[in-house]
């Protein structure tokens, strides 16, 4: 089945790189996951297997797809979610610090009171309270 699932997602690589039009590739995934649906309800595929089968899949896309614009929208089909890795997560933080540092500093330079700059970490960073309160905490003590 392993093989299978790798030939059904490699036939269509070269549409999905150029991100191209997809709509075949779309069908087949809704196709196979159909079926892979179909066949867990018959009890032919466990429950164990069919998550297993669907998360193959989206490891395989999001290998492909590497980010593009139709990465989201494959992964969707299986149910699932794109794939972060470890060093993607770790840039991601780095960003989201470097960020939140930068907020931090203008914010303190300008006047802004803490609660001022805790809602431009939220709205602008994306961040949850007590991460803004933990950052503001870090860099906003720091004399520059």
């Amino acid at each position: 089945m392993k093989i299978k699932i790798s030939y059904l997602i490699a036939r269509y690589e070269k549409q999905i790189l150029s991100e191209s039009n997809i709509e075949k590739v779309i069908e087949d995934l809704e196709y196979f996951r159909n079926e892979m649906v179909r066949l867990h309800k018959k009890g032919e595929l466990s429950d164990d297997e069919i998550v297993d089968l669907m998360g193959f899949v989206n490891t395989i896309i999001t290998h492909i797809t590497n980010g593009n614009q139709n990465e989201e929208r494959l992964v969707n089909i299986m149910g699932g979610a794109v794939i972060e890795t470890e060093s993607e997560k770790l840039i991601r933080k780095g960003k989201e610090e470097g960020k939140a540092e930068e907020i931090i500093e203008m914010g303190q330079e300008f006047g802004l009171d803490d609660a001022a700059i805790l809602k431009r970490l939220q709205e602008r960073v994306g961040l949850s309270l007590e991460t803004a309160v933990a950052y503001l905490e870090r860099y906003g003590k720091q004399l520059v």
